[in-house]
């Protein structure tokens, strides 16, 4: 999975994408196309390596840096949700590219921050423990609230409200498709159903899973 097609890196941010996806939407009275949203595929790191706290911290960083474990396929079935999508975005993080570029057969991927995952600070306790176990630990301690000054919940869901609006909007022009993380696509749910957006298609939260939300107002 490494190397490859390059893809487009700039951010698709709201000034430089909005005014053509208005314009598009004013032009169509014609039903926005559908949103699928998948999850990476399994990343180039040992997650049963046992570590404390300090060393999860520094373990996380590298799977932040970290690119795909070699010799995945992506599903068809996800490749054929690309094949059909009019836009293709993903996370900036090389998880999200990689999978985005296994699946997308040479066209042009969009790259948006704010699609990258939620923050796993762990919380500072005693202990070795597996890096999966850490995950929990530091997903259950984020969620309540102690976000050891990163990017809070608070903030997180924010920003997928934010993102939701930003690929309904994406959808005037098409079907999309998006290319993130599992916790984060977790958070854009509930934003997006509360703009009518129903999950038509759920294939789990695995590795190389995904969903399809249709507008259903």
């Amino acid at each position: 999975m490494r190397g490859g097609r390059s893809v487009k890196s700039t951010s698709l941010s709201k000034p430089e994408v909005s005014t053509p996806l208005a314009m598009s939407a004013q032009a169509s009275s014609s039903k926005p196309g559908q949103i699928v949203i998948a999850r990476h595929g399994e990343p180039d790191m040992n997650r049963y390596q046992r570590m404390n706290w300090r060393e999860y911290e520094r373990w996380w960083a590298a799977y932040d840096e970290a690119g795909l474990k070699p010799g995945q396929t992506p599903p068809e079935s996800l490749v054929a949700e690309t094949r059909n999508a009019t836009t293709l975005i993903a996370s900036t993080l090389p998880r999200a590219i990689e999978t985005a570029k296994a699946c997308a057969e040479g066209r042009e991927i969009a790259l948006d921050s704010q699609f990258v995952e939620a923050p796993l600070p762990p919380p500072q306790m005693l202990g070795q423990f597996q890096a999966r176990t850490w995950g929990v630990f530091a997903r259950c301690s984020w969620w309540l609230g102690h976000s050891r000054g990163r990017e809070s919940r608070a903030q997180v869901e924010r920003r997928a409200d934010g993102a939701a609006q930003f690929l309904i909007e994406a959808a005037q022009a098409g079907p999309v498709s998006l290319f993130a993380h599992g916790w984060y696509n977790r958070m854009l749910r509930p934003a997006l159903a509360r703009r009518g957006w129903k999950c038509v298609k759920d294939c789990n939260d695995d590795y190389w899973s995904w969903r399809r939300y249709e507008l259903k107002k």
